[in-house]
């Protein structure tokens, strides 16, 4: 045992049954300056291939897919830091595929687009614990088949490229771990990170028991969008699991191993082959038009990086479409601001569904999301017809759709 360990009764405890922590972080004499509480480090599979590309093909693309808290100022820079670091002599290539408010099923959708697009992928973090908690209000289906899918499709698109899924918190979650539970968005991504053999590093609960132990306050943490004291914490703990990964030299002639996906999912309607398709390609009546929203003389913010886009738009009840997909599920990428309407799904010439588009976060802001029209569809060539009705939220000031994509899987 290591003097560390023996110095450590908090840690001793914790890892009197050493099965529950990797075999490559009880290695050696760990780092007294990273984070003791190794349990909630979990280190699975490989981490070997990205280390081999940074090491031997002296080049790297390294991706970071999330919301608010991979788009801020965080743990992903500090990330990149350490990574530079590590691997003076690498020339890093630094994706930010985060975007505010969107949650694992809009980066189900997005990933081709935003991440597996910019080039090779060596290695891949992701975080929506958070969004699909407070911000999708997701059950556990669609935390799995969000997270379930990214993951999935990384593999089937590069079997080599490593995964580290990260779980970050809110006051909810935090309560909900102190009481003794697991949240339903950082449980659901925990699932899929067993099943696939992704290694993840669950912040959410090293937050929640460092503050009931004492050592340390949600001030300190920097609430959820963490303050520099908090996303160092995390960026410590994914320094452990790769310094632990990357302990022992690697071996002579190694080369990169492909990951393997298991025979089954866990749901078999993830989102696994999750696509954007242009709003160009819809039929429309006179009631849509695709063009950039006059976004001065609209009420509520939108954020910069909209303000350009062309958005297939329509503010009149009774306007219809007609979009033909080949899959098993869509639904559509938004914008849904105060004035967002109530529409009217339908596909196939089934019964047709209502959704109401406005969201809670909506009153003062263009909030983007993803409605699904349809899922658990037989795969093959479907036609969904949308139609704007003249109903709205009672917190709505119109009856408006501002489409940035259609979400196809």
């Amino acid at each position: 045992m290591s003097r560390f360990l023996m110095t450590c009764p908090l840690l001793l405890a914790i890892v009197s049954n050493t099965s529950a922590l990797p075999q490559t972080l009880l290695a050696g004499e760990p780092n007294p300056a990273l984070p003791p509480a190794g349990h909630n480090i979990h280190f699975r599979g490989s981490l070997k291939n990205c280390r081999l590309q940074f090491e031997t093909g002296k080049s790297g693309h390294v991706a970071f897919m999330g919301g608010s808290i991979t788009e801020m100022n965080g743990y992903r820079p500090m990330v990149c830091e350490f990574l530079r670091k590590r691997f003076p002599n690498t020339e890093f290539t630094f994706t930010d595929a985060g975007i505010s408010s969107t949650c694992s099923t809009t980066g189900a959708f997005r990933l081709q687009t935003d991440v597996l697009s910019q080039g090779p992928l060596d290695l891949f973090f992701v975080e929506f614990a958070v969004n699909d908690d407070q911000d999708a209000g997701h059950a556990r289906r669609e935390c799995i088949r969000g997270m379930e899918g990214i993951v999935r499709h990384v593999r089937q698109h590069n079997p080599h490229a490593d995964i580290v899924i990260v779980h970050f918190t809110n006051p909810g979650m935090v309560e909900t771990i102190q009481n003794g539970d697991t949240p339903v968005s950082s449980g659901s991504h925990e699932e899929v990170a067993e099943h696939y053999d992704v290694s993840s590093i669950d912040l959410a609960r090293e937050v929640a028991e460092r503050i009931a132990e004492g050592t340390l306050t949600w001030k300190q943490y920097g609430g959820t969008h963490p303050a520099p004291h908090g996303n160092a914490i995390c960026t410590k703990m994914i320094e452990r699991l790769m310094e632990g990964a990357w302990r022992a030299p690697l071996p002579k002639d190694t080369g990169k191993s492909a990951h393997t996906l298991p025979d089954k999912p866990l749901d078999v309607e993830h989102y696994g082959a999750g696509r954007f398709v242009s709003p160009d390609k819809v039929k429309c009546d006179d009631g849509w038009k695709l063009h950039v929203p006059d976004w001065g003389a609209l009420p509520g913010q939108c954020r910069h990086r909209f303000l350009d886009t062309p958005l297939l738009c329509t503010t009149e009840p009774g306007a219809a479409f007609t979009f033909e997909f080949d899959g098993k599920a869509v639904g559509a990428y938004i914008l849904a601001g105060p004035d967002a309407g109530v529409v009217e799904a339908s596909i196939d010439g089934r019964e047709e569904k209502k959704l109401d588009l406005f969201h809670r976060f909506s009153r003062g802001l263009h909030y983007p999301r993803t409605v699904m029209f349809g899922a658990d569809l037989p795969s093959g060539h479907h036609v969904l017809k949308l139609k704007m009705t003249a109903e709205k939220n009672e917190g709505s000031s119109g009856h408006v759709m501002r489409i940035l994509q259609f979400a196809v899987n």
